[in-house]
Protein backbone atom coordinates (compact mmCIF):
# COMPACT_ATOMS: atom_id res chain seq x y z
CA UNK A 1 0.00 0.00 0.00
CA UNK A 2 1.77 3.34 -0.87
CA UNK A 3 2.14 6.07 1.31
CA UNK A 4 0.09 9.01 2.18
CA UNK A 5 2.05 12.25 1.51
CA UNK A 6 3.84 13.64 4.76
CA UNK A 7 3.07 10.22 6.19
CA UNK A 8 6.66 10.12 7.99
CA UNK A 9 9.33 13.03 7.60
CA UNK A 10 12.42 12.39 6.59
CA UNK A 11 15.77 13.35 8.38
CA UNK A 12 15.88 17.01 6.76
CA UNK A 13 12.15 17.54 7.39
CA UNK A 14 12.16 16.87 10.62
CA UNK A 15 15.28 18.97 11.39
CA UNK A 16 12.84 21.97 9.18
CA UNK A 17 10.36 21.90 11.81
CA UNK A 18 12.63 21.26 14.70
CA UNK A 19 14.30 24.70 13.92
CA UNK A 20 11.29 26.36 13.22
CA UNK A 21 9.87 25.33 16.79
CA UNK A 22 12.16 28.19 17.66
CA UNK A 23 10.05 30.89 16.50
CA UNK A 24 9.45 32.44 12.78
CA UNK A 25 12.89 32.10 10.44
CA UNK A 26 13.53 32.82 6.77
CA UNK A 27 15.67 29.93 4.79
CA UNK A 28 18.76 30.66 5.76
CA UNK A 29 17.84 31.06 9.36
CA UNK A 30 17.12 27.74 9.05
CA UNK A 31 19.86 26.06 7.66
CA UNK A 32 21.96 27.75 10.06
CA UNK A 33 19.86 26.71 12.95
CA UNK A 34 20.22 23.02 11.69
CA UNK A 35 23.91 22.99 10.41
CA UNK A 36 24.79 24.46 14.36
CA UNK A 37 21.84 22.25 16.10
CA UNK A 38 23.67 19.18 14.02
CA UNK A 39 27.46 20.56 14.62
CA UNK A 40 27.76 20.79 10.92
CA UNK A 41 26.59 16.94 10.26
CA UNK A 42 23.11 17.81 8.23
CA UNK A 43 23.75 20.47 5.95
CA UNK A 44 21.08 21.52 3.64
CA UNK A 45 21.05 22.97 0.45
CA UNK A 46 18.87 25.97 -1.07
CA UNK A 47 17.09 23.44 -3.38
CA UNK A 48 15.93 20.65 -0.65
CA UNK A 49 15.48 23.23 1.80
CA UNK A 50 12.65 25.45 -0.53
CA UNK A 51 11.77 21.75 -1.58
CA UNK A 52 10.85 20.93 1.99
CA UNK A 53 9.13 24.35 3.12
CA UNK A 54 6.77 23.93 -0.40
CA UNK A 55 5.85 20.58 0.74
CA UNK A 56 4.98 22.20 4.00
CA UNK A 57 3.15 25.10 3.23
CA UNK A 58 1.13 22.87 0.87
CA UNK A 59 -0.05 20.32 3.47
CA UNK A 60 -0.67 23.48 6.08
CA UNK A 61 1.92 22.59 8.51
CA UNK A 62 3.79 26.20 7.62
CA UNK A 63 3.07 29.28 6.73
CA UNK A 64 4.44 32.24 5.31
CA UNK A 65 4.46 35.85 7.21
CA UNK A 66 6.40 38.10 5.74
CA UNK A 67 8.10 38.48 2.38
CA UNK A 68 11.00 41.72 2.38
CA UNK A 69 12.18 41.03 -1.28
CA UNK A 70 13.63 37.71 -1.68
CA UNK A 71 13.57 37.15 1.60
CA UNK A 72 10.12 34.89 2.89
CA UNK A 73 9.90 34.27 6.50
CA UNK A 74 7.85 31.13 7.79
CA UNK A 75 6.32 30.18 10.96
CA UNK A 76 5.02 26.82 11.58
CA UNK A 77 1.06 25.82 12.31
CA UNK A 78 -0.14 23.61 15.01
CA UNK A 79 -0.41 21.30 12.15
CA UNK A 80 3.26 21.12 11.80
CA UNK A 81 3.75 20.98 15.65
CA UNK A 82 1.77 18.10 16.17
CA UNK A 83 3.87 16.00 12.80
CA UNK A 84 6.98 17.22 14.39
CA UNK A 85 6.52 15.62 17.78
CA UNK A 86 5.09 12.56 16.51
CA UNK A 87 8.11 12.33 14.55
CA UNK A 88 10.13 12.35 17.68
CA UNK A 89 7.59 9.90 19.71
CA UNK A 90 8.55 7.75 16.60
CA UNK A 91 12.26 8.32 16.41
CA UNK A 92 12.03 7.58 20.87
CA UNK A 93 10.44 4.12 19.81
CA UNK A 94 12.93 2.97 17.16
CA UNK A 95 15.62 4.14 19.97
CA UNK A 96 13.73 2.13 22.62
CA UNK A 97 13.71 -1.04 20.18
CA UNK A 98 16.94 -0.61 19.39
CA UNK A 99 18.12 -0.55 23.14
CA UNK A 100 15.79 -3.82 23.86
CA UNK A 101 17.90 -5.58 20.90
CA UNK A 102 21.18 -4.61 22.73
CA UNK A 103 20.16 -5.74 25.90
CA UNK A 104 18.45 -8.95 24.86
CA UNK A 105 21.82 -11.04 25.31
CA UNK A 106 19.09 -14.38 26.01
CA UNK A 107 17.55 -14.45 22.48
CA UNK A 108 19.66 -16.18 20.16
CA UNK A 109 17.76 -14.48 17.50
CA UNK A 110 18.96 -11.00 19.21
CA UNK A 111 21.20 -8.95 17.13
CA UNK A 112 23.60 -7.15 19.83
CA UNK A 113 24.74 -4.92 16.67
CA UNK A 114 28.49 -6.26 16.54
CA UNK A 115 30.40 -6.23 13.67
CA UNK A 116 29.50 -9.55 11.85
CA UNK A 117 26.92 -10.67 13.99
CA UNK A 118 23.70 -9.31 12.76
CA UNK A 119 22.43 -12.12 10.92
CA UNK A 120 25.19 -14.36 11.26
CA UNK A 121 24.44 -17.88 12.48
Amino acid sequence: MPKKPMDGLTESMFYVLMAMCHGPKCGSEIADHIERRTNGRVQMGPATLYTILGKFENEDMIEEISVEGRKRTYKITQKGIDAYFAELTRLKQCITDAEGEIQDEKDPQACPLRPLRCGAN
